[in-house]
């Protein structure tokens, strides 16, 4: 991996599910090459308005879905994305509440019918949990009993103040919320699991020098030298 000019400065902007990961990502390719990388994380579906509007930017992180739209409509170079960590969607409730059985789909379902009040982002895991309600036959049901989390408030927020009694969410946004427990990944019959890429915004083509600096900072996102940085925070590495 060629290291880059200590000297520039790289922008980029992610999703709330990589803030964690990624700042304890740059300050280690800081510390190895000098050379700063600053990315903003902000809620997925407004990162991806702000690269579809101009916003110079050097890299975008966010789910492999959100790139591929973003490639397709220009925004983002053709052959410039990259995968480089999974996450899976978690399941929290309040510190010391009653642990429902998340053992199975059947059980997941019983617990969601149970609950009160839910909660999921508004992000490729909430869009799956529509399409999981609306299989089960219960999305009528339960339609009145979620809250949607504000655009920046992570849904752990919601179950810590006892305005949502269930959360979903990846799992990298719950593990290190204070007032909630975590009870655990969805089970394997109901899995999911989020493909986190990274593309490099067509507005910097003609950079050159800049496009191989940031193409050597993905690369160390992608290496097997960052895996165990990616364990602590509930992901997996690819």
């Amino acid at each position: 991996m060629q290291t880059p000019s200590s000297s520039l400065v790289l922008r980029g902007i992610s999703s709330m599910a990589t803030k964690a990961l990624l700042a304890d990502l740059t300050q280690a390719y800081q510390a190895q090459t000098g050379v700063s990388v600053q990315i903003e994380s902000v809620g997925g579906v407004d990162a991806a308005k702000r690269v579809q509007a101009g916003e110079a930017f050097d890299m975008v992180l966010l789910a492999s879905d959100a790139i591929e739209r973003l490639i397709a409509s220009g925004h983002v170079q053709t052959g410039s994305r990259s995968d480089w960590v999974r996450s899976p969607v978690a399941v929290a409730v309040q510190a010391g509440a009653a642990r429902p059985d998340l053992s199975n789909e059947a059980a997941v379902k019983a617990a969601v019918l149970a609950s009160p009040t839910l909660s999921y982002s508004t992000g490729p895991s909430g869009v799956y949990l529509e399409k999981l309600f609306e299989r089960w036959g219960i999305a009528d049901e339960v339609k009145a009993r979620i809250v949607v989390p504000p655009p920046g408030t992570p849904v752990g927020a919601l179950v810590a103040s006892g305005q949502a009694a269930f959360g979903f969410q990846q799992l990298s946004e719950l593990i290190a919320l204070p007032g909630i427990d975590v009870l655990g990944t969805l089970p394997t019959d109901v899995a999911f699991i989020t493909t986190f890429s990274s593309g490099i915004p067509a507005v910097i083509a003609g950079d050159a020098a800049r496009v191989a600096a940031v193409q050597s900072f993905l690369q160390f996102l992608a290496s097997a030298g960052v895996e165990d940085v990616k364990r602590k925070q509930g992901m997996d590495w690819l």
